[in-house]
């Protein structure tokens, strides 16, 4: 592993009067986050425009010492470095759809002769267009290309500065292959990029966890997520504290749930089924506020949409799925497809969803009876019809299926009119070992995980032990894309028995203006960015107290000079003003260690060594002594 401070190369030295810090004492109006507030008010990003940001000097050079860590790291393990366009024509997204699956986040703008380009947010049919035309035989396989360069996405609603805005700075690198398994293939490539992003996050001085990830609209058949642990980030982590198994909550598993003592669905109802009016309530809080019940009492019902192939439209013939979670709870769309055995569903489209009778926003269960093509899929935690822990009926509450009604004492048996405990285990589910899998022998009625994991929930690779949730915020992320994208793109090559055989790809991002902006969330105080040696913009700061002074300019260029021979990169402070906005712009921008040069410590030989990130006061150190206390402290 690279040490983080070079001894190869000369470091560099800076005067801040000779360059941009425009530091601020106040932060712009919309900066809630904490690297939004520093890194604005430490004079690195300036806001252009709604989520569009200059990178003034400390921020660039911050980026660059990220990127030549990544660089180090991609070239390590066999990666070559390329540029690829901006612009990208909309004709490369025919086969690939992709287009549509980003929406309105894809920047589209048209040219003087009428041609549509988009803003690239990911270059994948750019790459894969490269490869049509460059590559053809198995000889020159496998290949792994990345770069670095700016992307774009238009988000809606931009906020958090760097972490959700529409411009940023992105390594994105694409591997090919003939096979998945063996030398040269998907998976040997797939680990050797898991293992440098390990490498550069661990340099770029990061505390992250790597967690098993969705896809998303990259799409492909596995992938990790690499996230900087942070209270602030935006993504949830669910994590077992006795295995170390990590995923987000859109992929985690949930361990075993016993099924109930008496069963699923069996119990007598706890009252009458009775319906309420209730007028402005379409969602959960509202119901529970107005009828003055837990979450957790209620029944959720989410309608799908079904865009299945024609073998699976012949098996099931399903048009909708409707997911039943208890309300407390969300509905995963990843495990709803994966237990229907469907590979593509949608949220149902409101107009078409009430032609077909169902009352979207007071949808019950019994929504689907006597409705043909419609399976229903009730996660394990609501398919209870009595509360063993409390010893009587389950109390349920859910849609009335017409707008504004609500029903109170929902029963299984009795309200969905059919008795589905004789049902058998449902093939399908990933989780088919647990009891309670089921697929109800009139074959529209499922039980099994169909719900985001949650803090509590038992551990999949621990019996015993319990999920753990934590804040992150997703610096990288890897993907297997198997032949998505060459058998969209026609990318096929012959292989060493001359059968001609769709190329496997793979892919590998990491935000590079994104982990400047998760170190900060990670490394800061109430005065300021803590930098991590590794990326800070300088390593040292030398803050004078009468730039101009013949003794001080003196010891000034000594200490510079035997700094840098050393591989410090330094920022010196010559600006004419008082101590202590020095000290606290100091604190503000946050570089590893600050040297201040006064006269009495001067007079004794020597100068003021701190650590940005201790708290306390500084201690005078002989300057014969202070490049190997920065070799210390910085190791």
């Amino acid at each position: 592993m690279a040490h983080p401070i070079s001894t190869v190369r000369r470091g560099t030295s800076r005067r801040w009067s000779k360059t941009l810090i425009p530091t601020a004492r106040e932060a712009p109006a919309d900066a809630e986050t904490p690297s939004h507030v520093f890194l604005a008010r430490a004079g690195f990003i300036r806001r252009v425009g709604a989520g569009i940001y200059d990178y003034l000097p400390l921020a660039w050079r911050t980026l660059q010492k990220i990127s030549d860590i990544v660089r180090d790291e991609m070239d390590a393990a066999e990666a070559s470095e390329m540029l690829m366009p901006a612009l990208e024509p909309v004709e490369l997204f025919a086969g690939t759809k992709r287009d549509v699956d980003y929406g309105d986040l894809l920047f589209k703008l048209t040219d003087r002769h009428g041609r549509t380009a988009a803003l690239a947010p990911t270059h994948e049919e750019v790459i894969t267009e490269a490869m049509i035309g460059s590559v053809s035989s198995y000889r020159q396989l496998p290949l792994n290309l990345y770069q670095i360069q700016t992307k774009f996405r238009d988000e809606f609603r931009p906020r958090a500065g760097l972490l959700r805005c529409r411009e940023f700075i992105m390594k994105d690198a694409y591997s090919f292959h003939l096979s998945v398994e063996g030398p040269g293939g998907l998976n040997e490539a797939y680990d050797a990029m898991y293992r440098a992003y390990t490498n550069i996050f661990t340099r770029c001085g990061l505390n992250f966890t790597p967690v098993e990830a969705e896809s998303g609209p990259i799409g492909g058949s596995a992938s990790h997520e690499f996230m900087v642990n942070a209270p602030s980030g935006e993504d949830t982590v669910l994590a077992c504290p006795a295995s170390g198994y990590a995923a987000n909550a859109e992929k985690c598993e949930i361990g075993l749930r016993p099924a109930p003592a008496r069963g699923y669905f069996a119990g007598e109802p706890s009252g009458t089924l009775e319906e309420i009016h209730t007028p402005g309530c379409p969602g959960i809080e509202d119901v529970c506020a107005f009828l003055k019940v837990k979450p957790q009492h209620m029944l959720k019902s989410v309608l799908f949409k079904v865009k299945s192939t024609p073998e699976q439209t012949a098996k099931y013939g399903e048009e909708f799925i409707l997911a039943v979670v208890r309300g407390d709870h969300d509905v995963n769309e990843g495990k709803v497809k994966a237990l229907s055995g469907c590979a593509a569903i949608t949220l149902a489209d409101p107009a078409e969803a009430i032609a077909k009778g169902f009352a979207i926003g007071f949808v019950s269960p019994r929504a689907a009876v006597g409705k043909k093509g419609v399976l229903v899929l009730v996660d394990r935690d609501a398919a209870v019809a009595f509360d063993d822990a409390a010893g009587k009926p389950k109390f349920w509450v859910t849609g009335g299926d017409r707008k504004d009604y609500h029903v109170k004492h929902f029963n299984w048996q009795r309200d969905l009119g059919k008795d589905p405990l004789g049902a058998t285990p449902a093939s399908n589910d990933p989780g088919g070992a647990n009891p309670g899998n089921l697929r109800g022998g009139d074959d529209d009625l499922m039980v099994g995980d169909v719900r985001n994991a949650i803090a509590g929930d038992p551990s999949p690779r621990s019996p015993g032990a319990a999920l753990e949730a934590r804040r992150g915020i997703e610096v990288g992320h890897i993907f297997k894309l198997g032949t998505k994208y060459s058998d969209a793109m026609g990318f096929a090559i012959l292989d060493a028995t001359q059968k001609k055989q769709s190329v496997i790809m793979g892919c590998y991002g990491i935000g590079v203006s994104r982990t400047m902006a998760a170190s900060v969330e990670q490394n800061h105080d109430e005065n300021g960015i803590i930098w991590p040696a590794a990326i800070a913009p300088y390593h040292v700061h030398v803050v004078m107290m009468k730039p101009g002074d013949a003794a001080q300019e003196a010891a000034c260029a000594e200490l510079t000079h035997a700094l840098t021979e050393a591989g410090f990169d330094v920022l010196i402070d010559d600006r004419d003003e008082r101590p202590g906005v020095k000290f606290k712009d100091a604190d503000l921008v946050g570089l590893p260690v600050r040297l201040t040069l006064g006269d009495k410590a001067l007079a004794a030989g020597g100068v003021e060594f701190k650590l940005r990130s201790d708290a306390g006061k500084g201690e005078v150190v002989p300057k014969a002594d202070v490049v190997t206390r920065c070799l210390r402290a910085l190791g």
